[in-house]
């Protein structure tokens, strides 16, 4: 099924995923701009008086993900350490999810290739945090608790590990797909109010979507930075 977009009628089609991505990153950047803009101002520590930009980010941000990672990650100090990553994960996807929406847009994350490089990048980091929270240590990870289990125990554990990525890169691409193709259909369909409420479930799934992404991403670096006790 062909999706409308803008891209497309401008002769770049083939580049909608890339073009949707770069979208998404200048507006969190404007919008990140804005905010530490609003902050360095005085009286800065207070709400906004409206319902702004700043307002949802300090929702999303402050009483929800911070909180979050906070009791995932054990710690104020850990879910500081680690949201630059997890933070901007999720907002990213979020956004990404949110732009096929918008109609005359698609979903960047509904290209494979834009939700395997985020899986990826978590799999890289969360690996990188690993070592550097235990040093070589980490892979006794891999080992398991009980010595004489240890070789068979590193191969399921490498396996393991290497499905993670399909897993998120997979569960992401398929949900948005799969939503903006329900959402395609109706609207083609039903031109009035029924397509609202596929808008509305679109919503949910966008938010779900970039929530489940972030929660494996933070139990992953969790495990990945956890002191393994010693093999037996």
């Amino acid at each position: 099924m062909e999706h409308f977009s803008w891209f497309t009628l401008m002769g770049l089609g083939q580049y909608d995923y890339i073009l949707g991505s770069i979208l998404v990153l200048i507006f969190l950047t404007l919008a990140g701009l804005s905010i530490k803009k609003a902050l360095s101002k005085e009286g800065s520590v207070l709400p906004d008086e409206k319902f702004s930009i700043r307002t949802i980010f300090e929702i999303l941000t402050i009483d929800f993900l911070f909180d979050l990672f906070t009791n995932m990650l054990g710690s104020k100090e850990n879910a500081k350490k680690y949201f630059p990553l997890l933070g901007a994960s999720f907002f990213f996807i979020l956004f990404a999810n949110f732009l096929g929406i918008i109609p005359g847009f698609l979903p960047p994350t509904g290209n494979f290739n834009v939700p395997v490089a985020c899986a990826l990048v978590i799999f890289v980091m969360y690996n990188f945090y690993g070592f550097k929270e235990n040093g070589l240590a980490y892979l006794k990870h891999f080992a398991g608790p009980v010595i004489f289990l240890a070789p068979l125990m590193f191969i399921i554990e490498v396996i393991s590990h290497f499905v993670r990525p399909v897993s998120l890169s997979l569960r992401l691409f398929m949900n948005i797909t799969g939503d903006h193709l329900i959402l395609g259909v109706f609207t083609n369909l039903v031109h009035y109010i029924i397509p609202a409420i596929f808008i509305g479930l679109g919503i949910f799934v966008s938010f779900l979507q970039a929530f489940i992404f972030t929660v494996l991403s933070a139990i992953y670096i969790s495990l990945a930075t956890a002191h393994e006790a010693e093999i037996e």
